[in-house]
This record gives C-alpha cells, sequence and structure tokens, in this order.
C-alpha cells in the first residue's frame, strides 16, 4: 500500500474488518506486520527483509484511541504533561500553552471522568501534540458518541487539525465524517489500498464499484457497453446515455438515489423511466421510495424526495452525467 501526504489529512474509509484500523497500529508500531515496509521520508520505521523494526517511542507518531485512553487517576495538566519529555519548568510552560490552544483553561485541576467528551477529545489530542509528532493518528474518533454530538465534535476537531503541520490520518466507516475532515480519502479493501484521491473527486467520480458503495451510492447494477455513449443496466433492464466515452474496462453502473428527478413522458428526454412503485420510507425530513422499471420490472432502485413532496412521480430522469462509470 502506497500513499503520499504533505500537512495534508487522509482518510481511510473500508468496510469493518478490511484492516483501517490496523493499518494505523502497524504505522505506530502497536503490531508488528508479518513481511514488507513501512517508511516515511524521513524513516523508515519497518522493514521485514531488513530485520528493521523502530521502536514505537521513536516514530514521532500521535496515536488517539477510540476513547481517547486518558490516565483516570492523573489531572487534565498532569495527562497532557505526561506526553513531554522535559525539565519540569519547560514541561508545565509547554502545558499552559496547549491548554489556551485546546480552550483548556480552568479544567486543569479536573479528573477525565468530570470532563464531556469534547473535553476528553481536546485532552487527548493535546497530550499527543505535546510530544511533537510527525504523524498523527486518529482510529474511529467518533464512533462511541452519540449523532448529536458528533456534528460539534467534528467542528472542533477540524479547527484544532489547523494547528498541527504535521500528516494525519482518520480511520473511519462513516463517509460523512471522512467527507468533512480529509482532504484527500483512500478506499480499502482486504488491507489494499483500491484508490486514493482528493475527497471531492472520489466522491464526484468513485470509479470503482465498492469506492461508490462507501460512498452512499445505494443504486449500482451491472453494466454493459452498448455503444460509444450508451450502457445497458443488466440488473435495471434498461438502457441509459452517458456523459463520456465508457471505459473499456466497464463493469457496474451507479446512480446516486438524489440523482433520480421526477420527469414527464417526452420522447425527447434522455434517460426517462416509467415507475412501477414499490416500498415507501419516511425519514423525519425525506422520503425514500423503492421503485421499479414499469416496462421491463427486475431489480429495484432507491429514489429520495423531500418530506414536503409527497407525490409518486409516474416518470423519473437521471442526467446522463450523474451516472457513474464503474469497475469491479
Amino acid at each position: 500500500m502506497r500513499f503520499s501526504m504533505e500537512g495534508e489529512s487522509l482518510g481511510i474509509l473500508g468496510a469493518s474488518g478490511c484492516g483501517k484500523s490496523m493499518t494505523l497500529k502497524a504505522v505506530a508500531g502497536i503490531v508488528t506486520p508479518d513481511r514488507g515496509k513501512i517508511r516515511t521520508e524521513k524513516a523508515v520505521f519497518y522493514d521485514g527483509a531488513a530485520r528493521i523494526n523502530m521502536a514505537p517511542q521513536k516514530r514521532k507518531v500521535g496515536y488517539l484511541f477510540q476513547n481517547y485512553a486518558l490516565f483516570p487517576n492523573m489531572t487534565v495538566e498532569d495527562n497532557i504533561a505526561a506526553g513531554i519529555r522535559e525539565k519540569k519548568a519547560e514541561k508545565y510552560k509547554k502545558v499552559k500553552t496547549l491548554l489556551e490552544q485546546f480552550q483548556l483553561n480552568g479544567l486543569e485541576k479536573q479528573y477525565p471522568h468530570k470532563l464531556s467528551g469534547g473535553q476528553q477529545q481536546r485532552v487527548a489530542l493535546a497530550r499527543i501534540l505535546a510530544s511533537e509528532p510527525d504523524i498523527l493518528l486518529l482510529d474511529e474518533p467518533f464512533s462511541a458518541m452519540d449523532s448529536y454530538l458528533k456534528e460539534e465534535l467534528q467542528l472542533e476537531l477540524k479547527e484544532q487539525l489547523k494547528h498541527f503541520h504535521g500528516c494525519t490520518i482518520i480511520v473511519s466507516h462513516d463517509r460523512d465524517e471522512i467527507y468533512k475532515l480529509c482532504d484527500r480519502t483512500m478506499i480499502m479493501d482486504n488491507g489494499v489500498n483500491l484508490i486514493c484521491e482528493e475527497t471531492k473527486e472520489l466522491f464526484d467520480q468513485p470509479r470503482h464499484m465498492l469506492a461508490a458503495r462507501l460512498t452512499g451510492c445505494k443504486n449500482i447494477s451491472r453494466a454493459e457497453r452498448r455503444g460509444n455513449n450508451t450502457v445497458y443496466a443488466a440488473d435495471w433492464g434498461i438502457e441509459l446515455k452517458v456523459h463520456c466515452e465508457i471505459p473499456q474496462k466497464l463493469a457496474y453502473i451507479g446512480i446516486r438515489a438524489h440523482d433520480f428527478l421526477p420527469a414527464s413522458p417526452s420522447k425527447s428526454q434522455e434517460n426517462l423511466i416509467r415507475v412501477l412503485p414499490g416500498e415507501k420510507t419516511q425519514a423525519p425530513f425525506e422520503w425514500i421510495l423503492l421503485f421499479q422499471n414499469a416496462d421491463n420490472p427486475q431489480g429495484s432502485m432507491w429514489i429520495k424526495r423531500e418530506r414536503g413532496d409527497r407525490q409518486i412521480p409516474e416518470f423519473v430522469q437521471v442526467k446522463p452525467e450523474k451516472i457513474l462509470l464503474l469497475e469491479e
């Protein structure tokens, strides 16, 4: 697996068990790989063939665990100081600076169990940055939090990371989290770097079936080329026009649920589908319709509509440029 970053944040997105957290632990030196090489521009952390395995303390890597791993019997200032190897006077001078930077003034003498989730996260980050790491590793930093807390803490984390000038790697199964926090995103599958690109570009054009699924595309069909700009979606029984030349390795197409738009019947409209309605479910601010192509009922597709628009469309349309062309 290879990726390069300079002062950026990289998100690793993948299904459970694909090796995301194990990758971070191998970089940090918490686990030792069976073989291979882990290196940065500055040092070789591990090289199985050369029998190199640098001690975790020498790697200049900061690891933020899911539960933050604060010392429960130590105050906030002592937790932060634990990451600093300097004389006492210099140590607490740096602690004071970090308390101000992470807005923890007034909490110096508090113990972790007295802090909110956001405060604990700030203390954990301050402790890590106190050791002046080159690389910051965050393993599912919001996995144990209620959804109403995540938004606020994600914004806090994004602001805090502005003070860190090294490389940040965030592991998550939450695509929204990755989209908000990361400059680049890597899709991992069975320990392999499947694709790594700028986050917005990857979400706009995932190019691989797994990448499309992990970035939230609900509608994916096996596909075959029927011309320079035409594909056949085998699972839906539809021919569709696309906006560009079809890649030779085309295996699937994807359509995001919000890209189906209500339409009126017209021979001039491209990619018009007559709707055979199926199950309809309602969320607080939208409803979701499971439907089939009425002219060739097979497979199912999802369409998302705003809650106020209650009418099930007779026809839907998808613009050619919104169809995702995907490899295996």
